[in-house]
């Protein structure tokens, strides 16, 4: 009995309509890429105009909502989960067809709508505010029509003013016949003509309005920050990578090389800079403990031949010259200055037999 009714059933549809669902089912067969757009509100003037900008880019398909139901049914089996678009064809629903990515199709759609004043009975897209300011109304009756519609005014030289930000209608909520005329009254054009993109279907994953929606340079601006994060992170923590290598490598071998000076390993990269920190040591350390350094040899011969050509002169002075006795923080530093001299002159005699052994290399290499 039930096949006998679905049979008649059948046999009434009208063919127009048969003819509607197969062609929608081709489409759905056809495109990668399904919109929902809800053309609610939509003048049919526009909708035209709109239709002809997008040709080229987009196909776009409006019937009853039964038969869209019919055709999403025929293909399921096909199309992996594209019965999920059903729970997105409310208000006036019309079905996109496009080889673009659902991205791109949202950011066109966007760009062709264009600012409307708001009507009574409509539904507010966004929280619809009205900004604190001067407006051009005189004072009069204006006062109390913004007052019911819960504006604040008051009159500020000689012009009705709105004393703070007011949010007249919230998201989602539906607007009064007054909120609508004060709206107008004020040049606030609240609204957007144009296709309204609803949900986008893309190989069995299902992209919202909020998804589609997203601000492109707030996207890039995250995409920039993620990468300059991902390079810190990788850095700091030593995890080589062809951004970073080079990087690395410098970091490594100033360490080392900081590493060497501050241990006074002896290395042919860093033999000049220990020597200058040895001579700069040393300095240091003559002029805290105010030692004199005198040329000991020269002196010593002068005094020989003086004591020679006067030895009696040499027997006065002696006993006329004091003893000095040195302290014992001038023996230490005499002590520490007599080691740094050997340090110094332990690097310079490395520093030599490197240097002639780099010779060697090189002339056994052009020998060669």
């Amino acid at each position: 009995m039930e096949q006998i009714a679905e049979t008649k059933h059948e046999a009434h549809v009208a063919e127009y309509k048969k003819e509607i669902v197969k062609e929608l089912v081709s489409l759905i067969n056809e495109y990668p890429i399904i919109g929902v757009v809800n053309m609610e509100n939509l003048p049919a003037r526009q909708l035209q105009v709109m239709r002809a900008q997008l040709r080229d880019k987009f196909f776009i398909t409006m019937t009853k909502r039964r038969l869209m139901h019919l055709a999403i049914e025929q293909t399921k089996s096909r199309k992996k989960e594209v019965e999920k678009l059903e729970a997105h064809l409310g208000g006036m629903p019309a079905l996109i067809f496009t080889n673009e990515n659902p991205f791109k199709l949202s950011r066109t759609l966007q760009k062709s709508k264009s600012p409307a004043p708001a009507k009574a009975g409509q539904t507010a897209p966004r929280d619809i505010m009205v900004n604190k300011g001067a407006t051009s109304f005189a004072p009069g009756p204006i006062i109390g029509e913004l007052a019911m519609a819960g504006i604040k005014s008051g009159v500020e030289g000689g012009k009705v003013a709105i004393k703070e930000d007011t949010v007249v209608v919230k998201a989602g909520e539906k607007i009064k016949p007054k909120v609508a005329e004060i709206l107008t009254r004020l040049g606030i054009q609240p609204m957007e003509v144009g296709l309204d993109l609803v949900a986008v279907y893309e190989n069995g994953v299902i992209y919202g309005r909020d998804t589609l929606s997203v601000d492109e340079k707030e996207y890039l601006s995250r995409l920039s920050n993620a990468a300059r994060w991902a390079f810190n992170l990788a850095f700091n923590a030593a995890y080589p990578t062809k951004g970073n290598i080079n990087l690395l490598i410098g970091k490594a071998y100033n360490d080392a090389k900081a590493l060497g000076v501050s241990q006074s390993i002896f290395d042919a990269e860093i033999i000049e800079v220990l020597l200058g920190k040895a001579e700069h040591q040393m300095l240091s350390l003559k002029t805290t403990a105010n030692i004199q350094v005198v040329e000991k040899k020269i002196e010593e011969a002068k005094e020989e031949k003086t004591a020679e050509s006067k030895p009696e002169e040499k027997e006065e002075k002696t006993e006329q010259a004091e003893i000095k006795v040195p302290t014992r923080e001038e023996l230490e530093a005499n002590i520490k200055m007599r080691e740094k001299q050997r340090e110094v002159k332990e690097v310079e005699k490395i520093y030599h037999d490197l240097h002639k052994k780099a010779i060697q290399e090189q002339d056994k290499k052009e020998s060669q």
